[in-house]
């Protein structure tokens, strides 16, 4: 297996920079926390990556005031599994989740569940019990949608309150091509029709009516755009200006999209600052796998987003479909501008870096570990080995050097 990589940008304010002691006297009571995690971005879609062609300027500055780490893996090649695994800390397989969720007879042919249960470890439970406000705006795909109704909403996993799309139940949007009336018929919260392209600025207004009303208590805040994820919908004329970059419209599309999110995430940021918070707010973001493959294999053209030198994409376990652009920013605690190369960190092993960072004690039952001394700048080996399983392709990467892999990866 020559790459394995985890495709997530993790923005965490980390002291890396000073001293590790004067980083970790640094560390607040109950940050906040903000976890920003895309739906199909590439390793090098943020320029500050390695985008050849676009510029990304608010994740840019996000990078530029926190920690980039380039070695962070997320555990599966597909959404399901990859948000279950972040969302708990656990392995998917734990939870009979190895691939997307479907309908109940696509699940059942492939021995998975029709939703995350209830009872698992969810970061969200655990900081809600220690007083946090939560929420969750953007993709769910953990359960719920398309003929599965009786998924539980986000509120059983621990969240105030959400606003997902047509994977998932509770009050959700769903666009006006996706499925409002079959949403409808689904029940389980208020439907909210829109434009594709309408998605992401609602999502975000969502996110920063929150933070505004929370602003005096600790608050643990997703936001998992939609939009980056094919098909790529822009608003009309936005993807204009890209002609001269590419001829190819499907391209300039996910161009004007990625523009756009860009964009957004770059309000959440300004309002975080506006409000005086960044000192007291640990900001991760990231990706749930690699760039999408459908255009190639629907033999339409070439795929767009970028995985920089990194063999695979979607659905691919070489590292171009697991490895992410990770950034950490917490103003005062995260020294600006830091780039760990070399410490390998993957998605389960947030839940138990941000329950300490919280003050929320870690249970022994997680398969990640607390990383968050790589947060504040202590460069380290990982002592446990990530595990990979995607239908018969399989990996472990150990000591940062893959021990055994399937005859896909030779």
């Amino acid at each position: 297996m020559k790459n394995y990589t985890l495709a997530i940008l993790f923005l965490v304010a980390v002291s890396t920079g000073l001293e590790s002691s004067s980083a970790e006297d640094s560390i607040s009571e109950k940050p906040n926390i903000l976890v920003i995690f895309i739906d199909d971005m590439g390793f090098a879609d943020p320029s500050c990556f390695g985008n050849p062609l676009i510029k990304t300027p608010h994740i840019d500055k996000l990078a530029a005031e926190g920690i980039k780490l380039t070695n962070f893996y997320v555990n599966s090649p597909i959404c399901s599994a990859s948000r279950v695994a972040l969302t708990t800390g656990q392995y998917q397989g734990r939870w009979k989740i190895h691939s997307y969720l479907n309908s109940r007879a696509g699940n059942a042919n492939r021995g998975m569940a029709n939703y995350l249960d209830p009872s698992a470890p969810t970061t969200a439970k655990k900081l809600q019990a220690a007083g946090y406000a939560t929420a969750h705006f953007g993709k769910w795909h953990m359960g719920g949608g398309r003929d599965v109704d009786d998924a539980p909403l986000p509120q059983a996993y621990g969240f105030d309150e959400s606003l997902v799309s047509f994977e998932g139940l509770g009050d959700r949007l769903i666009s006006n091509s996706n499925g409002v009336e079959r949403a409808k018929a689904l029940g389980h919260g208020e439907i909210i029709p829109c434009e594709r392209w309408e998605r992401m600025q609602i999502q975000t207004d969502r996110t920063i009516d929150f933070i505004r009303r929370h602003r005096d208590e600790p608050f643990y805040v997703r936001l998992f755009p939609n939009d980056v994820h094919d098909a790529h919908v822009p608003r009309p004329g936005s993807a204009d200006k890209f002609k001269t970059v590419s001829d190819d419209p499907y391209v300039r599309d996910f161009f004007a999209v990625l523009e756009y999110m860009d964009q957004q995430i770059g309000r959440v940021i300004a309002t975080i600052d506006e409000l005086d918070l960044g000192k007291n707010t640990l900001i991760l973001f990231t990706s749930d796998n690699g760039p999408t493959d459908w255009p190639r294999k629907y033999k339409t053209g070439p795929p767009a987003g970028f995985t920089g030198p990194y063999r695979g994409r979607k659905w691919s376990l070489f590292e171009g479909g697991i490895r992410m652009p990770f950034i950490a920013r917490w103003t005062g605690t995260i020294p600006a501008g830091i780039e760990d190369t070399t410490s390998i960190v993957s998605a389960i092993d947030l839940s138990p870096t941000i329950c300490r960072f919280a003050g929320v004690p870690v249970e022994a039952e997680l398969d990640g570990l607390d990383r968050g001394d790589v947060l504040i700048g202590k460069a380290s080996r990982r002592d446990r080995p990530v595990f990979w399983q995607y239908g018969h392709p399989h990996a472990i990467l150990k000591g940062g050097k893959p021990e055994h892999q399937s005859p896909t990866f030779a």
